[in-house]
Protein backbone atom coordinates (compact mmCIF):
# COMPACT_ATOMS: atom_id res chain seq x y z
CA UNK A 1 0.00 0.00 0.00
CA UNK A 2 1.51 3.53 -1.23
CA UNK A 3 1.05 6.68 0.74
CA UNK A 4 -1.60 7.87 -1.82
CA UNK A 5 -3.71 4.50 -1.32
CA UNK A 6 -3.16 4.69 2.08
CA UNK A 7 -4.71 8.21 2.59
CA UNK A 8 -7.88 7.77 0.57
CA UNK A 9 -8.54 4.42 2.37
CA UNK A 10 -7.95 5.93 5.66
CA UNK A 11 -10.35 9.20 4.82
CA UNK A 12 -13.00 7.09 3.74
CA UNK A 13 -12.81 4.62 6.47
CA UNK A 14 -11.23 1.65 4.81
CA UNK A 15 -8.68 -0.74 6.35
CA UNK A 16 -5.33 0.88 5.83
CA UNK A 17 -1.41 -0.98 6.70
CA UNK A 18 -0.73 1.62 9.27
CA UNK A 19 -0.33 5.31 10.78
CA UNK A 20 -0.71 8.04 8.32
CA UNK A 21 2.60 10.59 9.06
CA UNK A 22 1.93 14.08 7.60
CA UNK A 23 4.16 16.58 9.79
CA UNK A 24 4.14 19.90 8.57
CA UNK A 25 7.74 20.87 7.33
CA UNK A 26 8.74 24.21 5.86
CA UNK A 27 11.83 25.39 7.44
CA UNK A 28 13.09 21.66 8.20
CA UNK A 29 12.72 20.82 4.61
CA UNK A 30 14.92 23.78 3.18
CA UNK A 31 17.21 22.98 6.06
CA UNK A 32 18.01 19.27 5.41
CA UNK A 33 18.01 20.28 1.47
CA UNK A 34 20.95 22.59 2.63
CA UNK A 35 18.79 25.79 1.44
CA UNK A 36 17.91 29.08 2.47
CA UNK A 37 14.61 29.56 3.80
CA UNK A 38 14.17 32.60 1.36
CA UNK A 39 15.20 30.77 -1.72
CA UNK A 40 12.85 27.57 -0.59
CA UNK A 41 9.76 30.30 -0.34
CA UNK A 42 10.65 32.13 -3.08
CA UNK A 43 11.77 29.23 -5.83
CA UNK A 44 9.04 26.46 -6.34
CA UNK A 45 11.99 23.79 -7.83
CA UNK A 46 13.51 24.30 -4.52
CA UNK A 47 10.54 23.71 -2.67
CA UNK A 48 9.81 20.26 -4.67
CA UNK A 49 13.27 19.48 -4.22
CA UNK A 50 13.05 19.98 -0.82
CA UNK A 51 10.26 18.30 0.03
CA UNK A 52 10.44 15.45 -1.87
CA UNK A 53 14.07 14.60 -0.17
CA UNK A 54 12.34 14.75 3.23
CA UNK A 55 9.49 12.78 2.42
CA UNK A 56 11.75 10.35 0.94
CA UNK A 57 14.35 10.12 3.49
CA UNK A 58 11.64 10.08 6.32
CA UNK A 59 8.57 7.95 4.56
CA UNK A 60 5.94 10.84 4.86
CA UNK A 61 2.84 10.15 3.31
CA UNK A 62 2.61 14.12 1.85
CA UNK A 63 4.91 15.86 0.30
CA UNK A 64 3.07 19.75 0.72
CA UNK A 65 3.61 23.63 -0.54
CA UNK A 66 2.92 25.10 2.19
CA UNK A 67 4.78 28.45 3.08
CA UNK A 68 3.35 31.60 4.53
CA UNK A 69 1.08 33.74 2.73
CA UNK A 70 0.93 33.88 -1.11
CA UNK A 71 -2.07 35.96 -1.36
CA UNK A 72 -1.62 38.87 0.31
CA UNK A 73 2.08 39.13 -1.39
CA UNK A 74 0.07 39.42 -4.86
CA UNK A 75 -2.23 41.87 -3.54
CA UNK A 76 0.48 44.17 -2.82
CA UNK A 77 1.43 43.45 1.27
CA UNK A 78 4.79 44.79 2.30
CA UNK A 79 7.30 41.30 2.96
CA UNK A 80 10.90 41.04 4.16
CA UNK A 81 12.21 38.01 2.87
CA UNK A 82 14.95 36.21 5.54
CA UNK A 83 17.52 33.19 4.57
CA UNK A 84 17.36 31.77 8.23
CA UNK A 85 13.65 32.57 9.06
CA UNK A 86 9.88 32.40 8.07
CA UNK A 87 9.05 35.70 5.92
CA UNK A 88 6.94 38.59 7.96
CA UNK A 89 4.80 41.04 6.58
CA UNK A 90 5.66 44.63 7.64
CA UNK A 91 2.74 46.04 9.31
CA UNK A 92 3.77 49.30 9.49
CA UNK A 93 3.17 49.31 5.43
CA UNK A 94 0.02 47.32 6.07
CA UNK A 95 -1.83 46.93 2.46
CA UNK A 96 -5.02 47.91 4.11
CA UNK A 97 -3.63 50.19 6.21
CA UNK A 98 -5.94 52.47 4.96
CA UNK A 99 -9.14 50.47 5.09
CA UNK A 100 -10.61 52.62 2.46
CA UNK A 101 -8.11 50.68 -0.23
CA UNK A 102 -10.12 47.93 0.11
CA UNK A 103 -12.81 49.09 -2.64
CA UNK A 104 -9.97 49.76 -5.07
CA UNK A 105 -8.34 45.96 -4.39
CA UNK A 106 -8.84 44.11 -7.21
CA UNK A 107 -7.92 40.74 -6.75
CA UNK A 108 -5.16 39.20 -8.21
CA UNK A 109 -4.92 35.82 -10.69
CA UNK A 110 -3.79 33.27 -9.34
CA UNK A 111 -3.02 31.82 -12.71
CA UNK A 112 -1.01 35.16 -13.59
CA UNK A 113 0.35 36.66 -10.72
CA UNK A 114 3.74 36.06 -8.69
CA UNK A 115 3.60 34.10 -6.11
CA UNK A 116 0.42 32.10 -6.43
CA UNK A 117 1.56 30.72 -10.07
CA UNK A 118 4.64 30.10 -8.30
CA UNK A 119 2.87 27.28 -5.82
CA UNK A 120 0.87 25.97 -8.88
CA UNK A 121 4.11 25.34 -10.26
CA UNK A 122 4.81 23.57 -7.26
CA UNK A 123 2.00 21.48 -7.46
CA UNK A 124 2.11 20.62 -10.99
CA UNK A 125 5.87 19.60 -10.56
CA UNK A 126 5.16 17.54 -7.22
CA UNK A 127 2.44 15.82 -9.16
CA UNK A 128 4.38 15.02 -12.76
CA UNK A 129 7.82 13.65 -9.83
CA UNK A 130 6.11 12.09 -7.01
CA UNK A 131 1.77 12.16 -7.86
CA UNK A 132 1.37 8.30 -8.19
CA UNK A 133 3.18 7.31 -4.80
CA UNK A 134 2.89 10.59 -2.16
CA UNK A 135 -0.38 12.96 -1.85
CA UNK A 136 0.06 16.36 -3.06
CA UNK A 137 -0.49 19.09 -0.50
CA UNK A 138 -1.96 22.77 -1.78
CA UNK A 139 -2.70 25.85 1.35
CA UNK A 140 -4.64 28.66 1.21
CA UNK A 141 -5.21 31.81 4.21
CA UNK A 142 -8.22 31.35 6.38
CA UNK A 143 -10.24 34.15 6.53
CA UNK A 144 -9.07 35.89 9.79
CA UNK A 145 -5.38 34.64 8.51
CA UNK A 146 -5.46 37.00 5.11
CA UNK A 147 -7.48 39.54 6.57
CA UNK A 148 -4.78 40.20 9.56
CA UNK A 149 -1.59 39.80 6.14
CA UNK A 150 -3.56 42.60 4.46
CA UNK A 151 -4.90 44.64 7.12
CA UNK A 152 -2.26 43.92 10.22
CA UNK A 153 -3.08 41.65 12.83
CA UNK A 154 -3.51 43.96 15.72
CA UNK A 155 -5.70 46.30 13.72
CA UNK A 156 -7.93 43.36 12.71
CA UNK A 157 -8.60 43.26 16.28
CA UNK A 158 -9.34 46.60 16.69
CA UNK A 159 -11.61 46.25 13.73
CA UNK A 160 -13.76 43.72 15.40
CA UNK A 161 -15.04 46.11 17.72
CA UNK A 162 -14.86 49.51 15.48
CA UNK A 163 -16.04 48.49 12.39
CA UNK A 164 -17.81 44.86 11.75
CA UNK A 165 -18.91 45.69 8.46
CA UNK A 166 -15.69 46.42 7.36
CA UNK A 167 -14.26 42.88 8.73
CA UNK A 168 -17.45 41.09 6.73
CA UNK A 169 -16.42 42.84 3.54
CA UNK A 170 -12.62 42.35 3.75
CA UNK A 171 -13.53 38.38 4.92
CA UNK A 172 -15.75 38.77 1.66
CA UNK A 173 -13.09 40.04 -0.56
CA UNK A 174 -10.43 37.04 0.70
CA UNK A 175 -12.80 34.48 0.83
CA UNK A 176 -13.62 34.73 -2.71
CA UNK A 177 -9.88 35.12 -3.68
CA UNK A 178 -8.87 31.82 -1.48
CA UNK A 179 -11.88 30.11 -3.47
CA UNK A 180 -10.06 30.99 -6.97
CA UNK A 181 -6.48 30.21 -5.57
CA UNK A 182 -7.83 26.69 -4.31
CA UNK A 183 -9.44 25.95 -7.52
CA UNK A 184 -6.33 26.74 -9.71
CA UNK A 185 -4.64 24.58 -7.07
CA UNK A 186 -6.56 21.93 -7.66
CA UNK A 187 -6.31 22.08 -11.12
CA UNK A 188 -2.76 21.93 -10.73
CA UNK A 189 -2.28 18.66 -9.31
CA UNK A 190 -3.30 18.93 -4.96
CA UNK A 191 -5.30 16.11 -3.95
CA UNK A 192 -5.91 17.88 -0.49
CA UNK A 193 -5.48 22.17 0.30
CA UNK A 194 -4.63 23.05 3.98
CA UNK A 195 -6.46 26.03 5.55
CA UNK A 196 -4.01 27.73 7.89
CA UNK A 197 -6.03 30.91 10.00
CA UNK A 198 -3.87 31.15 13.09
CA UNK A 199 -5.37 34.38 14.45
CA UNK A 200 -8.73 32.60 14.67
CA UNK A 201 -7.07 31.24 18.03
CA UNK A 202 -6.61 34.57 19.25
CA UNK A 203 -10.10 36.05 19.11
CA UNK A 204 -12.05 34.18 21.55
CA UNK A 205 -15.10 32.22 21.65
CA UNK A 206 -17.37 35.23 20.75
CA UNK A 207 -16.23 36.81 18.54
CA UNK A 208 -14.88 33.50 16.51
CA UNK A 209 -18.56 32.60 16.51
CA UNK A 210 -19.70 35.75 15.43
CA UNK A 211 -17.35 36.71 12.21
CA UNK A 212 -14.89 34.00 11.96
CA UNK A 213 -16.36 30.18 11.82
CA UNK A 214 -19.00 31.45 8.91
CA UNK A 215 -16.66 32.42 6.61
CA UNK A 216 -14.10 29.50 7.50
CA UNK A 217 -17.58 26.88 6.86
CA UNK A 218 -18.01 28.47 3.94
CA UNK A 219 -14.38 28.09 2.89
CA UNK A 220 -14.28 24.53 3.71
CA UNK A 221 -17.78 24.10 2.09
CA UNK A 222 -16.24 25.74 -0.84
CA UNK A 223 -13.05 23.12 -1.07
CA UNK A 224 -14.90 20.10 -1.00
CA UNK A 225 -16.84 21.87 -3.69
CA UNK A 226 -14.50 21.52 -6.15
CA UNK A 227 -13.48 18.21 -5.48
CA UNK A 228 -10.32 17.89 -2.91
CA UNK A 229 -9.93 16.61 0.77
CA UNK A 230 -9.45 19.62 3.58
CA UNK A 231 -7.33 19.91 6.54
CA UNK A 232 -7.20 22.64 8.95
CA UNK A 233 -4.73 24.06 10.23
CA UNK A 234 -5.40 26.63 13.60
CA UNK A 235 -2.15 27.29 15.93
CA UNK A 236 -2.04 27.55 19.29
CA UNK A 237 -5.02 26.94 22.16
CA UNK A 238 -8.09 26.60 20.59
CA UNK A 239 -9.64 24.37 23.34
CA UNK A 240 -12.38 27.48 23.36
CA UNK A 241 -14.04 26.71 20.06
CA UNK A 242 -13.04 22.55 19.66
CA UNK A 243 -16.64 22.06 19.06
CA UNK A 244 -17.02 24.91 16.59
CA UNK A 245 -13.98 23.11 14.42
CA UNK A 246 -16.17 19.86 14.55
CA UNK A 247 -18.96 21.47 12.76
CA UNK A 248 -16.90 22.73 9.89
CA UNK A 249 -16.86 19.32 8.50
CA UNK A 250 -12.97 19.51 7.65
CA UNK A 251 -11.68 15.88 6.25
CA UNK A 252 -8.44 16.53 9.13
CA UNK A 253 -8.10 19.04 12.04
CA UNK A 254 -4.64 19.63 13.60
CA UNK A 255 -4.21 19.50 16.91
CA UNK A 256 -1.48 22.03 18.70
CA UNK A 257 0.18 21.10 21.24
CA UNK A 258 -1.63 23.29 23.69
CA UNK A 259 -4.59 21.31 23.43
CA UNK A 260 -5.21 18.32 25.02
CA UNK A 261 -5.94 15.49 22.35
CA UNK A 262 -8.32 13.60 24.90
CA UNK A 263 -10.24 17.17 24.88
CA UNK A 264 -9.72 17.04 21.54
CA UNK A 265 -11.33 13.82 20.62
CA UNK A 266 -14.40 14.32 23.04
CA UNK A 267 -15.32 17.56 21.85
CA UNK A 268 -14.61 17.10 18.35
CA UNK A 269 -16.50 13.94 18.22
CA UNK A 270 -15.27 10.00 17.83
CA UNK A 271 -15.35 10.87 13.71
CA UNK A 272 -13.56 13.34 13.49
CA UNK A 273 -9.69 12.46 11.96
CA UNK A 274 -7.47 14.36 14.44
CA UNK A 275 -3.36 15.08 13.14
CA UNK A 276 -0.50 15.83 15.66
CA UNK A 277 -0.42 16.89 19.08
CA UNK A 278 3.35 16.43 20.31
CA UNK A 279 4.93 19.26 20.50
CA UNK A 280 7.53 20.65 18.11
CA UNK A 281 10.38 22.09 20.16
CA UNK A 282 10.45 20.01 23.97
CA UNK A 283 9.51 17.05 22.37
CA UNK A 284 10.42 16.51 19.03
CA UNK A 285 12.87 18.40 18.67
CA UNK A 286 14.73 18.63 22.12
CA UNK A 287 13.56 15.26 23.26
CA UNK A 288 14.75 11.83 22.95
CA UNK A 289 13.30 9.03 20.27
CA UNK A 290 11.89 7.00 23.12
CA UNK A 291 10.22 9.99 24.64
CA UNK A 292 9.01 10.92 20.49
CA UNK A 293 7.20 7.41 20.66
CA UNK A 294 5.66 7.55 23.92
CA UNK A 295 4.05 11.12 23.01
CA UNK A 296 3.16 10.12 19.81
CA UNK A 297 1.46 6.95 20.90
CA UNK A 298 -0.15 8.69 23.73
CA UNK A 299 -2.03 10.61 21.05
CA UNK A 300 -2.52 7.64 19.16
CA UNK A 301 -4.60 6.52 21.60
CA UNK A 302 -6.48 9.66 23.26
CA UNK A 303 -7.53 9.87 19.55
CA UNK A 304 -8.94 6.67 19.05
CA UNK A 305 -6.76 5.34 16.35
CA UNK A 306 -8.89 8.17 13.91
CA UNK A 307 -5.02 10.03 13.83
CA UNK A 308 -2.22 10.91 11.89
CA UNK A 309 0.53 11.20 13.33
CA UNK A 310 2.75 14.58 12.99
CA UNK A 311 3.75 17.73 15.55
CA UNK A 312 1.28 20.07 16.45
CA UNK A 313 2.73 23.04 14.00
CA UNK A 314 6.01 22.99 12.27
CA UNK A 315 8.69 20.67 12.59
CA UNK A 316 11.79 23.16 13.78
CA UNK A 317 14.57 23.31 11.57
CA UNK A 318 16.80 22.12 14.42
CA UNK A 319 15.62 18.60 14.77
CA UNK A 320 17.35 15.93 14.66
CA UNK A 321 17.40 13.47 11.63
CA UNK A 322 17.23 10.79 14.57
CA UNK A 323 13.78 12.04 15.90
CA UNK A 324 12.56 12.32 12.66
CA UNK A 325 13.06 8.73 12.20
CA UNK A 326 11.58 7.95 15.59
CA UNK A 327 8.11 10.26 14.43
CA UNK A 328 8.48 7.80 11.27
CA UNK A 329 8.66 5.00 12.94
CA UNK A 330 6.48 4.89 15.38
CA UNK A 331 3.91 5.91 12.83
CA UNK A 332 4.84 2.49 11.12
CA UNK A 333 4.43 0.64 14.23
CA UNK A 334 0.56 2.10 15.39
CA UNK A 335 -2.68 0.68 13.62
CA UNK A 336 -5.37 3.06 12.65
CA UNK A 337 -8.95 1.87 14.15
Amino acid sequence: MNSRERFFSFLDGRPVDRTLLMPMTMMCAATRAGLPYGRYALDYHALVEAQIRIAEEFGFDHVSTITETREARDCGAAIRYFDDQPYAIDESQARLGDKRELAHLQPPDPLQAEAMRDRLQALSLLRERVGQEKIIEGWVEGPCGAAADLRGINTLMLDFYDDPAFVRDLFEFVLDLALRFAKAQKDAGADTIGMGDAPASLVGPRIYQEFVWAWEKRLMDGLRGIGVRTRLHICGNTRAILADLARLGCDIVDVDSAVPMGEAREKMGSGQILLGGIDPVRVLQDGTPGGIFAAVSECHRAAGGRYIAGAGCEVPPGTPAENLRALADCAARLRPC
